[in-house]
Formats: C-alpha cells, structure tokens, sequence
C-alpha cells in the first residue's frame, strides 16, 4: 500500500496561473501520486473485478492555453485509453478529492448502460450518504445522491440515454479540508471503501 496523503500544496497547485507553470506543479508534486495509487488500485480492480484494469493518469497534453482546473488518475480494463468505458478516477479539483464511478459522453453505449441504470435505479438507492451524483464530469459541483434520489437522478439518467453530451458521476467529494487532515492508511481506506461501493454499480453498467 503507498504511502499517499494529500496537502495544501496539491490543491494549490489549481491556483498557478499560466499552462506551463501549472503544468511543471502538477507533475512534479500531483501526477506521482496519482502514478502510485494507479499501481496500488488498478490491482485492486483486476482482483474484484475478473479482468485486468490499467491505470490512466490525465496528461493534459491536448491543452495549448488554458491550465486544468483538475486532474485524476483513470481505471478501465483498456490499456490504451478509458474515456469510451466506464471508469473509476481519484482526483482533485482545488476544492475536493473525488473519487467516482463514471461514464462519458464519448462512450458509444452509453445509452444502453443508462438504461441499465435506470432499470436498477434501486441499487443506486442503497449508497451511504454522503454519495453525489453528477451529469458533468468537466464542473466540481454535483447533487448530494439523498436529495437527487428522486427527480434529478431520473433526469440524469434520461439525459445521459437521450442527449449526445449527456454524463454520469457517482461517488464521493471529500472537501480539502477534510483531505489534507486524512492520514494515508485513513485516505487508502475510505478510497477502497468507496470503491467496494460503486464495484456493484460498475457490474450493472457493464451488464454482468
């Protein structure tokens, strides 16, 4: 198990103004975070999960201006890429560490898994708490999954089977402050525990 524990500086690295400074942050303090839980949870994946997950840590390198506003390392059971599947990330935005379950608007069957969603919904149901939902993997801000339960899940998924850009996220936000003060072992166990989670919400998309 690494090592990991999030800081003040990680967060402020979402700050830096400029592409290239930000981006020299990022990669000297984030992105070897993220390199050692994607060794540590893509084991984890393959081992619940029956087939080989591969870790993804964002790269940004499509960006030419503007800086990342957040950053993330990606499992999906493709080597060569993630966002046409369902996926799990850790990340951070200057606000948060999320970790989540989520599907796309590039993935081509995306109708097929809301679908399979909104057929099963009740599972979504028995998540703690303290679970959000979101339809917009490029914003932090999301619903708390007790009061989107009803009308906004419904909306969600209708809008991630019928509209082209349509997105799901589920999982947890964990305020900064409340990372920063998260031990490792601490942030390895409620990491896994949100995992073991959504693991029965993956299954359901995938249709196993």
């Amino acid at each position: 198990m690494p090592k990991i524990k999030w800081t003040n500086k990680d967060f402020n690295v979402f700050h830096i103004d400029g592409l290239e400074q930000r981006m020299d942050a990022l990669n000297s303090s984030v992105r070897p975070k993220f390199q050692l839980l994607g060794e540590d949870f893509s084991a984890y994946f393959s081992s619940h999960l029956g087939e080989e997950f591969y870790p993804h840590v964002a790269k940004h390198a499509r960006r030419t201006v503007n800086p990342p506003n957040d950053s993330w390392v990606a499992f999906a059971p493709y080597k060569r890429g993630y966002k046409s599947l369902p996926h799990f990330q850790i990340g951070l935005w200057s606000t948060h560490l999320f970790i989540i379950l989520t599907i796309i608007y590039e993935a081509p069957e995306k109708n097929v898994m809301a679908q399979r969603l909104m057929a099963n919904k009740a599972i979504l149901g028995q998540l703690p708490e303290d679970f959000i939902v979101s339809g917009d993997h490029m914003s932090p801000e999301a619903f708390p999954l007790q009061t989107a339960k009803e009308d906004k899940l419904d909306e969600l998924l209708l809008r991630l089977r019928d509209v082209k850009k349509g997105e799901f996220l589920v999982g947890r936000h964990i305020p900064k402050e409340q990372a920063i003060k998260l031990t490792a072992s601490q942030l390895h166990q409620i990491t896994e525990e949100t995992f073991s989670h959504l693991l029965p919400i993956y299954n359901v998309i995938v249709g196993k």
